[in-house]
């Protein structure tokens, strides 16, 4: 018997997802810091309110996904761990893996934060006209011909079997999309070719960041984007970290890890059920659960 705390990434807030979570021990403290740091208030972009009126605008800019999803996240962790629940493994989809991290106990929330929020501007600033496109329902050798004959496009997120996101220059994306066939192609709302090579330089910037920053080793193994398999080193997790920008997120390889490993329960830390449905749909044997709030944490 086995359980796994799976974090989701961007694409998973929620306006008013802070609600769950304010009554939370030290959760106003956190939220508090956090609007610090970024010079904004964090908590009432979470709760969609936004600071001009804009509401779920401002919540899906990357620059207060990244750090709101964190925040929560990581409330949601020490809520768990208060009740002396804990996991044999972990691991987070994008921004999600420094959750993991934090879960894991490589560093601690304040560092989480300046490292999201460094990630997030990075990001932010690297856009550059990229594009990103969901593809489901596809013949999977054909769209691995497709991307490695097509320049300037590269599989971002292998979510499962039956999806996966492609990133690259729109016109390269757009190319792939018309050349295969398949159930569905889903552009994303996203301003960047995100998780692939167009992010080389926002990625070598953040690694620049990474540096003098103390990894401690994990005590729970982690399961990286870029390296499914198990690891607790706390050099080789910064090692895999700094990479995951301009590679792409190997999910459906993290979920059959999962599995190997004797994964029966893997609870998803977060907002929304997205991870959740993946694991369902691509791992027999392995119940799933939701932890999104206060309310979801039992007795």
């Amino acid at each position: 018997m086995g359980i796994a705390w799976v974090f989701p990434g961007q694409g998973s807030q929620k306006a008013g997802m802070a609600a769950g979570v304010l009554d939370l021990p030290g959760a106003r403290e956190r939220f508090a810091l956090a609007s610090e740091l970024l010079g904004r208030d964090l908590l009432a972009i979470c709760q969609g309110e936004g600071e001009g009126g804009e509401g779920l605008a401002d919540l899906n800019d990357t620059r207060n996904t990244q750090p709101g999803l964190f925040v929560v996240e990581s409330l949601l962790v020490d809520a768990l761990r208060a009740q002396g629940r804990q996991a044999d493994r972990v691991a987070g989809h994008s921004l999600g893996e420094l959750v993991a991290l934090y879960a894991a106990g490589v560093f601690d929330a304040e560092t989480g934060l300046r490292l999201m929020q460094r990630r997030s501007e990075l990001m932010a600033a690297a856009g550059g006209g990229g594009a990103m496109t969901a593809v489901i329902g596809f013949d999977r050798h054909a769209l691995e011909e497709q991307v490695a004959d097509t320049e300037g496009v590269v599989i971002a997120n292998d979510n499962s079997e039956a999806q996966v996101v492609l990133s690259g220059t729109r016109e390269a994306v757009a190319a792939v999309c018309a050349a295969l066939t398949c159930k569905r192609a889903v552009p994303l709302p996203v301003s960047g070719a995100f998780h692939s090579p167009f992010m080389a330089e926002a990625a070598a910037a953040f690694t620049a960041e990474l540096a003098p920053i103390p990894f401690a080793d994990a005590v729970i193994p982690v399961l990286s984007n870029t390296d499914p398999t198990p690891e607790t080193s706390g050099e080789a997790l910064k090692r895999r970290l700094t990479t995951q920008m301009t590679h792409g997120v190997r999910w459906r390889e993290i979920m059959l890890q999962l599995a190997a490993d004797g994964v029966d329960t893997a609870v998803e830390i977060g907002p929304g059920n997205v991870l959740s449905g993946l694991i369902r749909r691509s791992c027999d044997g392995v119940a799933t659960a939701q932890v999104a709030g206060a309310a979801d944490l039992g007795a």
